[in-house]
């Protein structure tokens, strides 16, 4: 067994690869998928809808000059 990625064979290195890749096309597919499904759990969005106009007429802040 080869500890050291320089002293591996070609071999070793083509499983690193091959492993790699394999990993790689996994998650991309976990995250499609994740992806698709989320279409059904769309949030809508809220129209807030104004009121009737309001007056003020003191604020009941004190003003500091």
């Amino acid at each position: 067994m080869n500890h050291s990625i320089y002293s591996a064979d070609r071999m070793t290195h083509l499983k690193i690869v091959v492993v790699a890749l394999v990993a790689g096309i996994a998650v991309a597919g976990f995250g499609i998928s994740a992806r698709i499904n989320s279409d059904a759990n769309m949030q809508t969005a809220r129209i807030i809808k104004a009121g009737a106009p309001v007056t003020v007429s003191s604020s009941g802040a004190m003003v500091v000059r």
